[in-house]
Formats: C-alpha cells, structure tokens, sequence
C-alpha cells in the first residue's frame, strides 16, 4: 500500500489550545504533517489523510526536540479560524 506525507506550515498570531494539552501552545508557526494512503481501484491517483499531527516543542530539560501531537483536520482549522477572528477583533492602535 502506497503512503505519502505532506508537510504544511501553519501561524498563529496568538496563544491557542488544542484537545488533549494542559496548556496552551505560543504564537508562531508550526508544521503540520498529513499521513495519507493511496486509495486503490480508481481510474486516477487519489490519496486519503489517515492521520493528522501537529509538531510542537517538547518539554525537556536536557534536549531541544520536537513532538508530534496528534490533531483532527477540524480541530485545526477551528483554532486557526478563532486566531484570525481574533485578529479582527482587536481595537486599532
């Protein structure tokens, strides 16, 4: 079975939350990475996302590395939806 990766930079202007973390992540921009397998049978090339994951910093004293949080499709462009509202929102200075 054929798999790919596709790999997206997203940015967020603000603080946001996401499921499954106690806090929320800072500002800036992430990668996002789509796990998606080949769907066989068709007359033309077609690819599913089989799953989401949001890189994000970890937490540990010794190393800078990198996790992967898993996220759903809606999830993020809820958050990112939210952030640019809260762009429009603020008072001009």
């Amino acid at each position: 079975m054929k798999e790919r990766k596709t790999y997206t930079e997203i940015t967020f202007v603000n603080p946001f939350v996401l499921q499954g973390l106690v806090t929320p992540l800072e500002a800036g921009t992430y990668r996002l990475v789509v796990d998606e397998q080949f769907v066989e049978g068709l007359s033309f090339p077609s690819y599913q996302p089989v799953a989401t994951h949001l890189e994000i910093p970890a937490v540990s004293a010794q190393l800078v590395t990198r996790q992967f949080l898993q996220v759903s499709a809606d999830e993020i462009e809820e958050a990112l939806k939210k952030d640019a509202q809260s762009q429009c929102s603020e008072p001009e200075q």
